[in-house]
């Protein structure tokens, strides 16, 4: 028998499948698990065990571990060929410590062969308006978005050092009917105002199912160190997206008022997604990552339903 032959025989295919760790496996992890089912073991990292029964049901292997409590993130080490960070930063500050301590325990033994971070369109800034490719210069306004240009160049850092691809999906709003908060529905029927045409931004969007699909082909396709703008082909001010969700639901069109009057009407939140205005470009993403999208433009996937369809 040839020395490389185990003597039990060919392993089983279980043992062969590529492992993907997922970190931060909310609504769009689970997506991605759901559409690419047993082509590889996935495993994901919660700091819930109430999540435990229903990652095991979905055919993820949990990890409990919690990325503000590096001591339980040892056993991350060498443990998935790919992985997919979707965790958010902390609340608070201007860095985000949990992708630091992430990315640490992942390089005590053999770093993984790819790992893909997903961003947000939030790091450009107010654009006025203009078009916005990835080799736009960076200007975040919030200290939110200030905590992802931290992760990003973190993240890239470390790709650089440890040899690993990293692929950053930059990612506006995400939307989906069966996605909790998923569509525009409950502001509309609230009759929360936008901002008349004149004072209104451009908004950008992707389907959570087409979000899914790019962090798949990102695994595996994306250029290491490289950024990709994950959007749709929607080209819609804010105003006239609700006005298009209306409707399509056949609810009220809501009321326009000037930046003055929304000030005084509307949350903090709100008025930061208010004061920013970008077209984000997606050539990028469609040339280099091959994403044909399912729902490109929101009159479509707005009216999806919760299967997909």
């Amino acid at each position: 028998m040839p020395s490389n032959q185990s003597p039990l025989g060919a392993l089983p295919a279980r043992f062969r499948r590529p492992r993907v760790l997922i970190i931060g496996c909310g609504d769009v992890g689970m997506r991605v698990v759901r559409a690419m089912g047993a082509r590889v073991q996935w495993m994901a990292l919660t700091s819930s065990p109430d999540r435990v029964p229903a990652l095991r049901q979905a055919g993820v292997r949990p990890l409990l571990g919690n990325l503000d409590r590096p001591v339980t993130l040892h056993r991350l080490a060498g443990l998935a060929d790919r992985v997919l960070y979707l965790a958010p930063p902390p609340t608070e500050g201007w860095s985000d410590p949990r992708i630091l301590q992430a990315t640490h325990a992942l390089r005590r033994r053999n770093s993984p062969r790819a790992l893909v971070y997903g961003s947000t369109t939030g790091v450009y800034g107010d654009c006025q308006g203009q078009w916005v490719t990835e080799e736009r210069v960076l200007a975040p306004q919030t200290p939110r978005a200030q905590r992802r240009v931290h992760a990003e160049a973190a993240v890239r850092t470390w790709g650089k050092a440890t040899g690993t691809p990293v692929s950053v999906l930059r990612i506006p709003g995400i939307y989906a009917p069966d996605r909790v908060g998923g569509t525009p529905k409950t502001r509309l029927q609230k009759g929360t105002p936008v901002l008349q045409a004149d004072d209104d931004v451009y908004t950008n969007h992707i389907h959570a199912e087409d979000l899914a699909a790019a962090c798949w082909r990102a695994l595996w396709k994306g250029a290491p160190q490289r950024v990709y703008n994950v959007c749709d082909d929607t080209r819609l001010k804010m105003g006239d997206y609700f006005d298009l969700a209306a409707d399509l639901y056949g609810l009220p069109r809501p009321p326009r008022v000037p930046r003055g009057t929304a000030v005084e009407q509307l949350p903090v939140m709100l008025l930061t997604f208010m004061s920013e205005s970008r077209r984000i470009n997606n050539n990028r993403m469609k040339a280099e990552l091959g994403l044909k999208l399912r729902y490109p433009d929101v009159s479509t996937g707005l009216v999806s339903s919760p299967d997909g369809v």
